[in-house]
């Protein structure tokens, strides 16, 4: 997500860029909701931002405020309806926006949501004696739209009111962008699960769910949005309220993977943090090798962290194509394994004869792994040792990754050794959970590990059917 309030800047162009070092968070669409004070207008498709938008598309979103936002869905469906930012009527002016997250009370919500359009009805028909939809226009059945729905019916004076009065009842993982046709706003759920940044433009602000998207529109960091804050950003200036007591569960995964390597997450980068595990992993998991390589791109700095704590050499063994999307977020297993096998190519003079240290950052559902161990072989390796800088993912996500069920997950019911013969290794090792901790420099108690521990901070009741970043 990506936000910006600039007076006399071409704000839709910044959000094209900002969304440009998004990309990794989401592939299968993309959108950007611009105001010029009077009106918002939204452009959205499927696809990649490169090919959503063109020059044209950006010159017709003219503003001093845009929102963007790029979806990488889980259980949703990869539609066009589904596509953020979302846009509804509201009592203060229309509203667009963008949401990264999961909601778990989605069923309560909905419930909220029918009650408050059956009032409505009533007091229209008491009015017209005839029935008129009444509820703001909804086109999916998700937890973006339903956010959007809500404030709508929500009371107060202005959408800060609104939203000070809904946020508290909304479950889950959630950083929102949004805005009205004069105010820019972001919020952050009371855990902080996914990440949210404010920067300082020279004639504005920006929001964005990483430090990277600041970086590439010249905006200084200032600080994080807090767990449990909402901002708004206008000509008075910037405001912030708290609709909550911030707990914080900051997301593990997002050290491990999902984030860029050259974001600050809690003060601290992403590549700092894995290199860490990568040290961490090898004084866990030693072993006689010729040559430590990466599983390209986000095992390399664990694998230079392990290579540089074990002395041995880190080299190239695996080639990407850079034009080839993150196989993890494909939305079916026939394009995850299809794309494992479009994506990585192995060196194959580096690596005949070779005992190999393949590090990568974790194992889901252990299709890449299988893969690339067969490759490897085939490819004339030696010895093929893989090394995972997290612990094994036993747990489903309900607050935004995309393992939904334990049965997808290849650490549910299997042993290491199981998982290791499973892959066609010679061995497997994990990073404890302790150590990849450590490697973030956080408190235990500040983050969620769900997925690892089985500990979830936030009540899970249900799950919605829309994510995004």
């Amino acid at each position: 997500m990506f936000g910006v309030w600039a007076p006399g800047e071409e704000t839709a162009k910044l959000t094209y860029f900002g969304l440009y070092a998004l990309q990794h968070r989401g592939q299968e669409s993309a959108g950007i909701a611009a105001s010029n004070g009077k009106q918002i207008l939204v452009y959205r498709d499927l696809g990649l931002v490169s090919q959503v938008f063109h020059e044209r598309d950006l010159e017709l979103l003219q503003g001093h405020i845009a929102v963007g936002h790029t979806r990488y869905s889980t259980t949703g469906s990869p539609s066009f309806e589904n596509a953020q930012p979302t846009l509804g009527p509201t009592p203060f002016g229309t509203v667009a926006l963008a949401h990264n997250g999961n909601l778990t009370n989605f069923d309560e919500l909905e419930q909220m949501a029918d009650e408050r359009r059956d009032d409505a009805h009533k007091v229209v028909e008491a009015a017209t004696q005839k029935s008129m939809r009444t509820r703001p226009f909804r086109d999916s059945s998700n937890d973006t739209s339903l956010i959007t729905e809500l404030l709508a019916s929500e009371e107060g004076e202005n959408l800060v009111d609104a939203a000070l009065r809904l946020l508290p009842r909304v479950q889950g993982a959630f950083s929102l962008v949004f805005m009205d046709e004069h105010t820019l706003y972001a919020a952050r759920d009371p855990h902080g699960v996914r990440p949210l940044s404010l920067g300082r433009l020279e004639n504005g602000w920006v929001v964005a769910s990483e430090t990277a998207a600041l970086d590439i529109v010249g905006a200084s960091h200032v600080r994080e949005v807090e767990p449990g804050e909402i901002i708004a950003i206008d000509e008075d200036g910037l405001r912030s309220y708290k609709f909550a007591k911030p707990t914080d569960a900051r997301c593990v995964f997002e050290y491990v993977y999902l984030a860029r390597p050259d974001s600050v997450l809690a003060g601290k980068t992403v590549h700092a943090a894995r290199t860490q595990m990568g040290r961490q992993l090898a004084r866990e998991f030693a072993v006689d090798a010729d040559l430590v390589i990466a599983t390209p791109e986000s095992g390399t700095p664990a694998a230079v962290g392990y290579a540089e704590e074990s002395g041995i050499p880190f080299g190239q063994g695996l080639m990407k194509n850079a034009y080839v999307g993150r196989t993890f977020i494909q939305p079916s297993q026939t394009l995850r394994q299809l794309g494992i096998r479009l994506k990585l190519n192995p060196l194959r003079e580096n690596i005949a004869g070779k005992r190999l240290v393949v590090v990568d950052d974790s194992i889901v559902r252990g299709n890449t792994q299988r893969a690339l161990v067969r490759m490897l072989r085939e490819a004339g390796a030696k010895e093929i040792h893989i090394r995972i800088s997290s612990p094994p993912v036993k747990w489903p996500c309900f607050y935004g990754i995309d393992f939904a069920t334990r049965a997808e997950l290849i650490a549910n019911g299997l042993s290491t050794d199981e998982i290791c013969k499973s892959l066609g290794a010679d061995s497997l090792g994990y990073i404890s959970l302790d150590g990849m901790i450590e490697a973030t420099e956080q408190p235990r108690s500040n983050l969620c590990t769900a997925c690892f521990s089985g500990e979830y901070p936030i009540p899970v009741n249900n799950t919605p059917a829309d994510k995004g970043c």
